[in-house]
């Protein structure tokens, strides 16, 4: 069978590097791609959200299936799109993903079928909202309707400052993804993200991981897509995710499926972990990253049946094995990122750093110049993903790798994993 992965990022490269060591696919393409996504893949110069060339070029090449990895092009209906055109894919359908699409789709949904998620109130209008956050108590949580790229949530210490960020994006301060805001109370505790293959019907758990949304050290300064990641974590107990799959993530499938809208793809539900039990916070269509990386690594089975069967209805013939072993990446950055940062900064030492055993590296914003060295071509760059009998072995693993690396435009945090390795016996 003949694969195409669309999308250019270190999610995508963990799916490509998976997916090749498939023995069902014959060949593997990938659109656009990035350096390492080259050594797994034909990169070929397609924009993912250019539908057309997309299918035109399944059509020429005789694509068996394709696997769509960024959010924007699954809310766009890529899938509809492809599936019309007799070309088999995996992901959401456009109606399906606006359970990341809308972020007020996805908070009406939970409130019609009980789902547990944080009070919330949806506006279009600055004074109306205003109103809202005046019976609130700090701090506010104030979040983008649409898509924003990771960028679209504030939690406001102060009723002035949660007012800011409203106004600020009704008045089109992060485009059209911000037309409507939805004002929500805050959640206490503490985030992961939970993955589960779905069929329109059935759930396959994949595993859940913890980020690090945070740029800096110790989870300070602004938010990010993500600077690092670790699987599997002490806070996700047996318990806690039967819990999370019988209270929010398969009443979400059901929810949807009673409404017509059936769900197939990949549920990524970030949870709260409160005083009360999860909550859910958001949900993604797609898989997360930097979370990705560290799921990939630690699956034994071949992924490509799976995904099949999430679009043909059928994971309950399926079933996943897992390495016993823990997995976590350190994400390497564009100075400034994520502000404004330079690209067309040299790395080297990469394939040095490759060489530290139980390391894998995915690239996310590279590409070749002309002399074939590795430029830095975006604001996250480089995924470096130590494995180990657990996470305190992955990170010394990982950061063995990260000081291999030659990269004076780049940086990373040192402490990725802090929380899980502080739970270890000394």
């Amino acid at each position: 069978m003949k694969v195409l992965v669309l999308g250019a990022g270190g999610r995508e490269h963990a799916l490509a590097w998976s997916l090749a060591a498939s023995p069902l696919v014959d060949k593997l393409y990938a659109a656009p791609g990035n350096a390492g996504i080259a050594a797994e893949a034909i990169c070929v110069a397609i924009d993912v959200m250019d539908f057309a060339r997309i299918t035109a070029f399944c059509k020429d090449e005789r694509i068996g299936f394709v696997v769509v990895g960024p959010e924007a092009p699954l809310c766009a209906g890529l899938v509809d799109h492809l599936e019309a055109n007799g070309i088999m894919a995996f992901g959401p359908t456009q109606a399906a993903a606006r359970l990341e699409g809308s972020k007020a789709f996805m908070k009406e949904l939970c409130a019609r079928h009980k789902i547990p998620t944080a009070s919330f109130g949806r506006f279009t209008e600055r004074d109306a909202a205003f109103r809202f956050i005046d019976a609130q108590s700090p701090p506010i949580v104030v979040k983008a309707d649409g898509l924003a790229a990771g960028k679209g949530v504030i939690i406001a210490e102060t009723r002035d400052a949660a007012k800011a960020a409203v106004a600020d994006m009704l008045a089109g301060g992060l485009g059209a993804a911000g037309r409507e805001v939805v004002i929500e109370e805050f959640l206490a505790g503490e985030e992961l993200s939970y993955f589960a293959l779905v069929d329109g019907t059935n759930l396959l758990e994949l595993d859940a991981a913890q980020d690090h949304k945070r740029v800096f050290d110790g989870d300070q300064g602004p938010n990010t897509g993500g600077m690092g990641a670790y699987a599997p974590t002490p806070l996700a107990t047996l318990a806690l995710k039967n819990e999370i799959r019988t209270r929010i993530a398969q009443p979400l499938v059901d929810g949807l499926a009673e409404e017509g809208v059936p769900y197939k793809g990949v549920l990524f539900a970030g949870i709260m972990v409160t005083k009360d039990g999860p909550k859910l916070l958001e949900v993604n269509c797609r898989f997360g990253d930097p979370e990705t990386q560290v799921l990939i690594p630690r699956l034994m089975s071949d992924l490509l049946p799976a995904l099949i069967a999430a679009r043909d209805g059928a994971l309950k013939h399926v079933s996943l094995r897992w390495h016993d072993e823990a997995a976590l990446c350190v994400v390497m950055a564009s100075t400034g990122y994520p502000g404004a940062y330079t690209k067309g900064t040299v790395i080297r030492g990469v394939e040095t750093a490759a060489q530290v055993p139980n390391v894998t590296i995915f690239h996310a914003g590279t590409k070749r110049g002309v002399d074939g060295a590795l430029i830095a071509d975006g604001g996250r760059v480089l995924n470096i993903v130590g494995r180990g009998p657990n996470v305190k072995a992955a990170q010394d693993a990982a950061y063995a790798a990260v000081a291999r690396i030659d990269w004076p435009g780049g940086f990373c945090r040192s402490d990725i994993g802090w929380r899980a390795v502080k739970t270890l016996p000394p």
